[in-house]
């Protein structure tokens, strides 16, 4: 999903980048099998693991990101030989279009007719919950990424989701922990859809627990593209901070610096987006705000591999936003593998995820027991000038930990 979980003078467009890895074009658009092992003996098992995603579209960046981390995930967790217990790992892709009654045809073509061991997905909440329920019916492990709605781990969970991404209740930590005090006045701005409701929901849960006041919750069309009706509720609602959240190519982000929102005393607060976006975002340099990832904040082995390889097979360019959260569901899938000796039995691969801890490009994530969120870290930043960037860099303030970023547990 994300992810988010928003802005001035700009087109913020998507939270993410477009990554791919592995297949061309033809390969993505028809779903083809992508063999990310080595060859060998073609009587070797298998574990086929398929992979939903918005490979075209409006969300095509989230499902080309979550591609191309997920492969080097694989790479990194299998030390290149692409298999895990003497079992050859098969990736095969299928294009969710977006549209949440595409995903689960997608999804029954996985199970019935492909016969995946593992689902992993998708770009959006409304894609992902098409989908978990057949999770459950055909009973196989579905690792979420990067889709964020609570519902997801919360009212519709069921034993066999387990999610990577983080939830809108994580991101809402970390953007309330930004702007909100005891007396803050907020309103907040999101598309009307599960990704959105969930995400006020859940930022303003945070955001009062802080002492904040939310005077006003807006919500747009996802498909909108002119929100002149929208942002003008926002101004006469006086508040001192907006706080945005959005995904999608169209954005509020250039009416919101038409109608002088922040001229008019309104503070703009939202997550920090991919480098594409962040190039939109020279009006907001020293705005608060929190991301989900970027390639210099986290400080650990995994993160150096993957900025390394990365700039290696792409031409120097470095991971975004949520190409670490491709990365880490391929390797909780390894190290699920690994811990259970190749067994692919879903009650075994229960039994072995719930508590397991994994090392990621984001530091320890480990899937708590109660739902099967993995708790992780997110970071506190400000956006600030540096030579020899055209765009705000985010600078990190602090690591938000798992312990500090650890959501409600909802669906009990």
């Amino acid at each position: 999903m994300a992810w988010k979980r928003y802005g001035v003078a700009l087109l913020m467009a998507l939270l993410v980048a477009v990554f791919m890895v592995g297949c061309g074009n033809n390969e993505e658009a028809s779903g083809t099998e992508t063999d990310s092992g080595s060859g060998g003996d073609e009587a070797q098992e298998t574990v086929k693991v398929g992979v939903l995603a918005s490979l075209t579209g409006a969300l095509e960046a989230y499902g080309d990101q979550t591609k191309k981390g997920f492969e080097l995930g694989i790479d990194f967790a299998t030390d290149g030989t692409g298999e895990v217990a003497g079992k050859k790992i098969e990736i095969i892709y299928e294009d969710t279009e977006t549209d949440p009654k595409v995903a689960r045809q997608k999804a029954l073509k996985l199970l019935e007719e492909d016969k995946v061991d593992f689902l992993v997905g998708s770009s959006s909440s409304g894609d992902t919950l098409a989908v978990t329920p057949l999770a459950e019916e055909y009973e196989k492990i579905m690792v979420v990424e990067p889709a964020v709605a609570d519902s997801i781990t919360g009212s519709e969970f069921n034993e066999y989701i387990f999610r990577t991404g983080r939830n809108s209740s994580q991101d809402a930590v970390a953007g309330a922990a930004a702007i909100a005090k005891e007396g803050v006045k907020i309103v907040t701005l999101a598309p009307d859809n599960s990704f959105g409701r969930d995400g006020v929901a859940a930022f303003a849960t945070a955001a009062k627990d802080l002492g904040a006041d939310i005077v006003h919750e807006e919500y747009a069309d996802p498909a909108a593209t002119d929100f002149t009706a929208n942002i003008q509720k926002i101004i006469n609602s006086k508040p001192d901070y907006l706080f945005v959240i959005w995904a999608g190519a169209n954005s509020p982000w250039n009416q919101i610096a038409d109608m002088k929102v922040q001229e008019q005393g309104i503070k703009i607060s939202t997550g920090a987006p991919d480098i594409a976006a962040l190039a939109t975002m020279k009006p907001l340099v020293g705005m608060e705000g929190f991301t989900v990832y970027y390639h210099d904040l986290p400080d650990n082995e995994v993160n150096d591999w993957l900025v390394e390889e990365h700039k290696k097979r792409f031409d120097g360019e470095v991971p975004d936003l949520f190409t670490p959260g491709g990365m880490s569901a391929a390797i909780s899938i390894v190290e699920a593998l690994k811990q259970s000796e190749g067994d692919t039995d879903s009650a075994k691969l229960i039994e072995t995820m719930e508590g397991m801890s994994f090392e990621s490009p984001k530091g320890t994530m480990t899937f708590r027991a109660e739902d099967h969120q993995a708790m992780q870290s997110l970071y506190a930043i400000t956006l600030e000038e540096k030579d020899g960037f055209d765009y705000p860099v985010p600078v990190l303030k602090r690591v938000l930990t798992p312990e500090e970023t650890e959501p409600p547990i909802l669906n009990q």
